[in-house]
């Protein structure tokens, strides 16, 4: 029709030209265009460059007191990209002038943002092999939740140095791989393995056999996968880091009757892993996946695909590498998903699924438009040419319902409720702890009545949420409880939680009604409770209604004692007032802090920081706790000056120091944590003292307050929680107004810490007495009652 139109206005000779010069003159006017845009593109960038002002890095601080938890919390939205709105402005009056570093806050603009530039091409990487001089590593690394893959995984480590023994006696010149060497993937840090390779002798050259189950719940081969992806595409590091081992390969394990097929998920996580591993190699994959079914053929196939590995073993170490057509060992010719990464940086983050091959399109480029008008009719006639386009939009694909945090038919499950965990709903728990059960049989309470007047056996311990962001070696859980850095569960409501866990301590303390020993009033008080210790496993502040949840511990009486670990500052910014606030320090600097909590954040330190800087704002609004766990040889020896500059940051109300407890397990042992690293109390009563006296050295005012020997523990206080007794002399008052606290809490005003302190702390309870309630009774594990004040809390019975 257009055509028609124009032939009728138009002269004939006109239109012909048009016909034969449209795609000139088309490619012009787009020249023309690009310039044009271009020239604007480069002025607008001259003139904000010259607009700019330099952001300064360290702020001092000002005149003009506020609260800066805001502008602190910006810097990490929640899960949703929500930023916490601002919390209500906190009194400042006693703020010492100490200056804080904080990054610079950059202001995004608005609108999409442009990436412009070139793809750089990927460069031939070559790893090089003397067979006469190097020497192969097989290492073997596992992720398993139940023990079955990591028993197989021992397996295979023994199966393949019987093979190289059996080898060596054969030909003893032959060159043979060293025998492997074990790794579980929940007890290592992936930045020493998965970054580069490992950089030991120059002469050893890594070989990787990675055993991998399927899940379909969250745990830390989760965190494993996402680091192998975020490793992949960290601007910083290059898309191929481990390019410098030799090969690796993967086997996967699964289950066909939660996934029928591939398709549907089976050895999904199987199938990741070797994906990434594919493209931080450099394609280096030495041995095709291999996939069994747990319950029918794992062993078969299992066998196979282990002999298969050992053949490329043997011709790797005689130099032949990974075969022809293989990175390393000629010209790359393979091709895979791998090859063929999305241009537009989406990445994919679900289980492998069938490619689908996309239609030919029926329309056609403007040069084939040429060619058919040449070729169907004269040139020198009209042509009637319909140049619309019509593009459908993609149908929207619904998105997955989240999934439970724990299903109760997961092996988390089946892991936690045999240590003796109640889950509650799908992401909740609640359990009693020893000390309850040592209350109620008067043999003790744990620190927390000699510093703040808590019974145990009147104590809940709970948390809304079994997922945490850190691997810490001293966990009491053996990573059996799910991680994640963000939440992507569904919510329990908090009323449900609420009603769960209460329902739950309740039942667990019946129980308890037959256990020789229990006193009958202790479990009379017991079926009433007065506090609530939000610390059990997990991170509470990771619940996205854990304001709501505190609400209604108070609305009930329940005073709160929430911990948290320091790496969800947005969460920690927006949290409301709690009777008191802990922020687990367990290192003094960044490389001690990696190898003692295993964060999963990259960012670890930098949110680290930034939660100190938020419990400073918030001190004068509630109690502020530092929890120093002291593990020897990891954070014990030659950190006292990085934990006191770490409390002048943070300038915390207490700070509790204490000295690791030892599980007794492999799991532990796997983690390095052995019975070496329990310190005995008088190593943590010499580094409370230097920590007392290095805080002094700043001006800091602050003093040892209490102790609590038989758990190992020791509180150090600041002074603004020391008033005059009535003989007019000074008095550490640590201990906590509950009553006074409930009626402060409910009159809606402004109050602060001082304003519910309790009475002066009991003389039994101060530095020097040991902490222990002399109305009960101390048990010890051999021999009869005896002072025992020298010994770590691994030689203590209750």
């Amino acid at each position: 029709m257009a055509a028609t139109t124009l032939s009728w206005a138009l002269p004939d000779d006109l239109l012909a030209i048009w016909h034969t010069s449209r795609v000139p003159i088309l490619l012009a006017v787009a020249t023309i265009l690009t310039l044009i845009r271009l020239t604007q593109r480069l002025r607008t960038s001259n003139r904000e460059k010259l607009s700019a002002s330099p952001i300064p890095g360290s702020p001092q601080a000002g005149p003009e007191k506020k609260d800066r938890s805001l502008e602190i919390a910006a810097r990490w939205v929640n899960a949703d990209g929500v930023v916490p709105e601002k919390a209500k402005p906190l009194e400042d009056d006693h703020l010492e002038d100490i200056t804080v570093a904080e990054p610079p806050l950059v202001r995004p603009k608005p609108g999409p943002k442009k990436v412009t530039g070139s793809k750089v091409p990927k460069a031939k990487r070559t790893i090089s092999f003397d067979a006469t001089r190097d020497k192969v590593q097989p290492l073997v690394f596992f992720s398993s939740l139940g023990g079955s893959t990591e028993a197989r995984a021992k397996q295979l480590v023994e199966d393949f140095g019987a093979w190289t023994d059996a080898l060596a006696l054969e030909s003893e010149n032959a060159p043979l791989p060293l025998k492997p060497i074990l790794h579980d993937l929940s007890y290592i840090e992936y930045d020493d393995f998965f970054i580069s390779a490992p950089k030991t002798d120059e002469n050893i050259k890594y070989f990787y056999i990675v055993l991998v189950p399927t899940y379909n719940i969250d745990t830390a081969l989760d965190a494993f996968i996402e680091h192998l992806q975020e490793t992949h595409h960290d601007f910083r590091i290059d898309t191929a880091p481990l390019s410098g081992i030799l090969g690796y390969a993967v086997f996967g394990f699964g289950d066909k009757e939660g996934w029928a097929t591939e398709e549907e998920g089976f050895c999904s996580q199987g199938k990741d892993v070797d994906k990434w591993l594919a493209r931080l190699t450099g394609r280096r994959r030495a041995f095709p996946l291999g996939i069994g079914d747990v319950k029918s053929d794992v062993v078969e196939r299992l066998k196979e695909w282990r002999l298969g590995v050992q053949e490329v073993l043997l011709d790797v170490a005689s130099g032949k590498g990974l075969g022809e057509g293989v990175p390393g060992s000629g010209d790359a010719l393979e091709s895979d998903e791998e090859d063929t990464e999305d241009e537009d940086g989406e990445e994919e983050t679900q289980p492998s699924k069938p490619r689908k091959t996309k239609p030919k399109s029926d329309l056609n480029d403007v040069e084939d438009l040429g060619r058919m008008v040449q070729t169907d009719a004269s040139p020198e006639e009209p042509m009637e040419i319909d140049f619309t386009t019509y593009k459908t939009k993609p149908a929207k694909t619904s998105q997955p319902a989240p999934k439970e945090m724990v299903p109760k038919t997961s092996p988390t499950y089946s892991a936690l409720t045999k240590q003796g965990y109640t889950i509650v709903g799908s992401h909740s728990g609640v359990k009693i702890c020893r000390w309850t059960k040592s209350a109620l049989r008067g043999r003790g309470s744990c620190y927390k009545y000699s510093f703040y007047g808590i019974k145990s056996h009147l104590c809940m311990e709970t948390t809304p949420s079994l997922s945490c962001s850190n691997k810490c070696v001293f966990c009491w859980r053996h990573g059996t409880n799910p991680v994640g850095t963000t939440w992507r569960w569904q919510v329990d409501p908090p009323e449900e939680i609420y009603k769960g866990v209460t329902e739950g301590h309740y039942k667990k303390i019946k129980m308890m009604r037959g256990v020789p020993g229990v006193r009958a009033e202790r479990f009379a008080e017991a079926m009433r409770i007065r506090h609530c210790a939000l610390s059990l496993v997990g991170e509470p502040i990771f619940y996205p209604y854990i304001n709501e949840f505190t609400k209604m511990l108070h609305d009930d009486h329940i005073s709160s004692f929430l911990v948290c670990n320091a790496q969800h500052p947005a969460q920690l910014a927006t949290l409301k007032p709690v009777t008191q606030l802990y922020v687990s320090i367990d290192a003094s600097n960044k490389e001690s802090l990696r190898k003692v909590d295993r964060p999963l954040n990259r960012d670890f330190w930098e949110r680290f920081c930034a939660c100190l800087d938020i419990l400073r704002e918030k001190r004068f609004e509630q109690r502020t706790v530092f929890r120093l766990t002291l593990v020897k040889g990891f954070n014990l020896e030659d950190e006292v000056a990085g934990y006191a500059d770490l409390v002048a940051r943070g300038l915390p109300c207490f700070v509790e120091i204490k000295g690791v407890t030892f599980c007794g397990t492999s799991t532990s042992a796997a983690a390095g944590l052995t019975m070496q690293n329990v310190p005995f109390y008088a190593e943590v009563q010499t580094f409370v003292t230097a920590l007392n006296d290095a805080l002094a050295e700043r001006g800091l005012e602050y003093g040892i307050a209490a102790e609590h020997a038989h758990s190992c523990c020791v509180l150090l206080a600041s002074t603004r929680f020391r008033r005059r007794g009535a003989d007019g002399e000074l008095k550490w008052c640590t201990l906590i107004d509950y009553e006074r606290f409930f009626e402060l809490l409910e009159s809606g005003e402004p109050f602060k810490p001082e304003d519910y302190m309790g009475e002066a702390t009991p003389e039994w309870a101060l530095w020097g007495n040991g902490g222990f309630n002399p109305e009960d009774e101390r048990v010890y594990r051999k021999g009869k009652n005896r002072d025992r004040s020298d010994a770590g809390p691994a030689v203590v019975e209750i």
